[in-house]
């Protein structure tokens, strides 16, 4: 077994790699981008060597960079993680020149599936059943259109060395193919440095279902059962489950067997995942290998009892399969979320910023939470913005939903948007709960996953009130005992007045929305008044926002975190974000100015696409941004007319910057 790896990769599988290599007492070397000097993986690593500025193809994605940090640590193997460079046929015969072990399969393995259209191919010569499409190698534009027409609509462009859903459009009309091809092409040069896409007959009511493999070097190849991801946005995995719902022993034997045959087509050696598209009739077309690790093998662990990373490292370093097909067995259900620091009512736009509060559910046997990040770091612009994994596990799926409803619920997240509300709903959705899978699944139940947001209830005006009161009498009991005199009355908060008894109000904001609190000092709680209505409350605060509240005789456990003049209010399985009103000030609370645009995020313009002085109707595409290694289309607000662009294609703009002069149409 090797003494020393280095993992070049960041992030949240960094940090999963260390946990293993330090169970077998494996020295880890971690690489960071300037941008990652504090980050968690280079904290946890026993080594860590700088690479490079933050732009990933300037240090992640640099060859030379990672070879040399591994030479000048001693580190004998090199593990890559997923994405970056881990499917890159160069960085493996790089390895290769340098005398150092690649934790993955061999070149030949990489260079037969890197490629869709070419992996395509082989897996027609092995037998395996192929999605109708275009593979091929000439890339005219005019010509992949004729292609698509006779494939008939709809159709999906994808990138031919893409994964992640990078690079991937669905076009539905024959109109909409060039422009959407183009863009698809724009996305895959950034994500992957190569343009070349393939076209297929996109199914309609799909499901994804993915079969996991491992591979020795003595010719030695089985499956660990099946992953249903076909719960996506954007062609991006969203929560991902094994078993799959509905498999029966037939099929999952026909799929294990076809994917093992995809495996040892190619002499695949390590952790290696064959994807299909399947029919609801249970029929399954090949779409592509993934030579490494995957984000969601979490739940193949948690059903097999097996560490895949360790498989992985003893693979790599010589040792046969541990185990054979018949001694593998599945226990249980599990189920995994991703979460991610973004705005799905705004489309999924990724979301930066520093993690002012981060309190994950309790990991036991049922929950584990996978990592990258802690409280205080940063989310930025220049990655992928995981926040973590949340997998859960229990005897059957009904459970196992059970189980993460609670999760999610218990999940405490302030400082940058995210999904946890979105996943909650997606987890109780009749749709998802019910085991109806597609790949169109987030669309088609789009008015149970995007209500209108409801007013709070009451309680959550009182609650954040109550925790306002209980902060101010924990700092001044703070205060007090780091006085010379702690006795002195004036740190009491007990809203003594010489002549009438005490009363504060309080005020806050939840968008439009404004409310006081009336508060009296009651004994040890307070009486507030809110619109005309009183309640007595009381409760205990602790350090980290948990509050237990006693509400007109009602107990009730919730969190209040406070960023800034925002009051978090974790209460029932949601947070309501209201802002403390501050009656001194006197000043403008609104937005940009009318007819300004903004940039959602930091990013670069990659096209411009309105005409100046043109008349352009609402949602008429203004310019594209690029952040995150995706693609965000800037539209009108409102009918009206463009008239200038305050930024060039190539220009890197700020959040909140204003990228375009529109002025509204006059109303008639």
């Amino acid at each position: 077994m090797f003494e020393k790896i280095l993992i070049a990769n960041r992030g949240e599988i960094a940090c999963r790699v260390i946990k293993t290599a330090r169970r077998l007492g494996i020295r880890t070397v971690a690489v960071y981008s300037e941008a990652d000097a504090g980050a968690r993986h280079v904290r946890l690593a026993d080594e860590a060597v700088l690479i490079g500025p933050a732009a990933a193809r300037e240090s992640y994605l640099v060859i030379d960079n990672i070879i040399a940090a591994a030479l000048q640590t001693g580190a004998q193997a090199i593990h890559p993680g997923y994405g970056f460079l881990s499917e890159n046929e160069q960085f493996c015969q790089a390895c290769a020149q340098a005398g150092i072990v690649f934790i993955g399969p061999p070149v030949s393995a990489i260079h037969a599936m890197g490629s869709k259209s070419e992996a395509k191919k082989l897996m027609e010569k092995a037998g395996v059943p192929l999605t109708p499409g275009y593979h091929g190698d000439n890339q005219d534009a005019t010509y992949l259109h004729q292609q698509a027409n006779t494939i008939g609509y709809p159709v999906l462009i994808k990138a031919a060395a893409g994964g992640g859903g990078k690079g991937m459009r669905l076009v539905e009309h024959s109109a909409d193919f060039a422009d959407a091809l183009a863009s698809c092409k724009r996305e895959a040069s950034a994500s992957f440095g190569d343009d070349h896409v393939l076209v297929e007959k996109y199914i309609v009511k799909p499901r994804h279902i993915e079969i996991q493999v491992f591979g020795d070097s003595r010719g030695n190849c089985i499956h660990l059962f099946e992953r249903d991801c076909s719960v996506q946005r954007r062609h991006q995995k969203v929560v991902e489950e094994a078993p799959a719902p509905g498999m029966t022993a037939e099929r999952r034997t026909a799929m294990g067997k076809a994917a093992v045959e995809a495996a040892l087509a190619v002499g695949y050696v390590g952790a290696g995942t064959v994807e299909f598209i399947a029919n609801q009739d249970g029929t399954f077309y090949f779409m592509e290998m993934n030579t490494r690790l995957q984000v969601e093998h979490p739940v193949t662990e948690m059903i097999t009892g097996l560490d895949l990373v360790e498989w992985q490292l003893r693979i790599a370093a010589g040792e046969p399969l541990p185990l054979r097909q018949e001694q593998i067995a599945i226990d249980g259900h599990a189920i995994e979320a991703r979460i991610y620091a973004e705005d799905p009512a705004k489309g999924f736009l990724p979301s930066t910023g520093r993690l002012a509060h981060l309190a994950p559910p309790e990991a036991s046997t049922h929950v584990r939470v996978d990592s990258g990040v802690e409280q205080g770091d940063e989310i930025t612009p220049h990655y992928d913005p995981m926040v973590a994994k949340l997998i859960v596990w229990d005897k059957d799926r009904s459970r196992a939903l059970a189980r993460m409803q609670k999760a999610l619920a218990d999940y405490r997240i302030v400082g940058v948007a995210n999904n946890v509300e979105f996943l909650s709903r997606l987890v109780t959705c009749p749709a998802f709960a019910g085991a109806d899978l597609d790949t169109g699944l987030i669309e088609r139940e789009k008015d149970f996953l995007f209500p209108a947001d409801p007013a709070p209830p009451r309680e959550a005006w009182l609650l954040a009130t109550l925790a306002e009161l209980l902060w101010e009498r924990h700092s001044a009991a703070e205060s007090a005992r780091r006085h010379a005199d702690p006795r002195s009355p004036w740190h009491l908060r007990d809203g003594w007045r010489p002549n009438s008894a005490g009363q504060r109000r309080l005020a806050y904001r939840f968008g439009e929305q404004e409310h006081a609190v009336t508060v009296m000092i009651d004994g040890a709680g307070f009486a507030m008044t809110i619109d005309g209505t009183t309640s007595r409350v009381g409760g205990q605060l602790a350090a980290n926002g948990e509050l237990r509240a006693d509400l007109d005789g009602r107990r009730l456990s919730l969190s209040v975190v406070a960023a800034k003049e925002r009051r978090h209010i974790f209460l029932n399985g949601r947070v309501w974000i209201f802002s403390a009103v501050d009656p001194l000030f006197q000043g403008d609370l609104g937005g940009a100015h009318e007819g300004q645009l903004v940039a959602p995020m930091p990013g670069k313009v990659i096209a411009l696409l309105g005409q100046i002085d043109a008349l352009l109707d609402k949602g008429a595409p203004l310019m594209i941004l690029e952040a995150m290694k995706m693609e965000h289309t800037i539209v009108a607000p409102c009918r009206g007319r463009l008239n200038a662009f305050r930024y060039a294609v190539g220009d890197q703009v700020a959040d909140g910057a204003e990228l375009v002069e529109f002025s509204p149409e006059a109303a008639a």
